[in-house]
Order: structure tokens, then sequence, then C-alpha cells
């Protein structure tokens, strides 16, 4: 998994083999929204409004298949609303990928094993780790956020990760998971 942050919510993903742009309309100025959906293979537009809506509680991965014939592609990478304010990105091989901006939906036990993104500014991104961390503690918190936000949030979540993986996103570089 590769998540490349432009800044707001806009995320460019490689997850499953696939190219995913989250939010082009709400990249900043600067970056071309027709350039940044160029050679995606899905577009989530308008932070996944359109997207079915899912009970992210219950819900499960799915199970890997066995890719022993030849000419078996991999199952689509399925995206879903988890909430008014996360979508949830799931592709066979990689962990599950929660990307919140407000509101944390309730987390079955699957997000112990996820990557969590969360976007805000000012003491906001704090508030939606820490709602991540009270949920669930995920594999790795990745705070998509202006450098003062980030600075803020570092040491108010650093005591409570239990175990997690924290990391600041850059805006225009890619993090590779």
């Amino acid at each position: 998994m590769k998540l490349t942050w432009f800044g707001g919510t806009t995320l460019r993903i490689h997850i499953g083999g696939v190219i995913l742009v989250l939010d082009p309309a709400g990249a900043p100025a600067g970056i071309d929204a027709a350039e940044l959906v160029s050679g995606a293979d899905q577009v989530v537009r308008d932070f996944g409004a359109d997207l079915p809506v899912l009970d992210t509680q219950g819900w499960r991965p799915r199970q890997p298949q066995r890719l022993i014939d030849d000419g078996v592609e991999l199952p689509p990478v399925k995206c879903w609303l988890a909430g008014p304010d996360a979508v949830l990105v799931d592709a066979m091989g990689e962990a599950p990928l929660l990307l919140v901006r407000g509101a944390v939906p309730a987390l079955g036990r699957w997000a112990e094993g996820a990557v969590v993104v969360v976007f805000g500014s000012g003491a906001w991104l704090s508030a939606i780790g820490m709602a991540v961390l009270a949920a669930r503690a995920p594999r790795l918190l990745a705070l998509a956020g202006d450098e003062a936000a980030v600075d803020q949030a570092i040491p108010i979540l650093r005591d409570g990760l239990d175990g997690s993986g924290l990391v600041a996103l850059e805006a225009g570089l890619a993090l590779e998971i």
C-alpha cells in the first residue's frame, strides 16, 4: 500500500493492484484535479457520499483467494461509506484502510490490523486521532494535517498508542506501508 496525501482530504492510494483517488476536487490550489485522477482505476468523490453504506462494527475483511490457477485475477478493491465522515477501503492482501475526517464510526476487531488515516487541522486532528485510539488501537495511525496540527497531535496521541504505529503524512510525499 502506498499513500500520497496532497492536502485537505485528497489522497492517491496504490492498493491491491489499483490506483484509487480520494476527493480529487478538494485538492489544494496548484494541484490539477484532472492530472490527479489520470491513470486512476477508481475515484471516490465527495468523501464517499455516493458509496454504499457499511456497518463497520460487524464487517470483516474478505478472506484471500487461492490464486493457484493461471488467469485468476485479484478481486476488485471495494470502498464503502463507513459513516458520514469515514471511508473504508478493502483490498485483497492488504490491511483494511479507514479514512476519517470527522466522527469515527463504530469499529470491530478488524480495526486492530487496519491502517487509519485521519484528516484535520488544529485541535481537530488530535481529537479525531484520540477518538480512533479510544475505539480500537489500529496497526498504524497516519496524520494528514498541516504542520502545526501534527506538531500539536503527536504529544497528545503518543501516550494512547497502545502498540499502534504513528506517522505524519507530508503533502506530496508518498508513504509506503
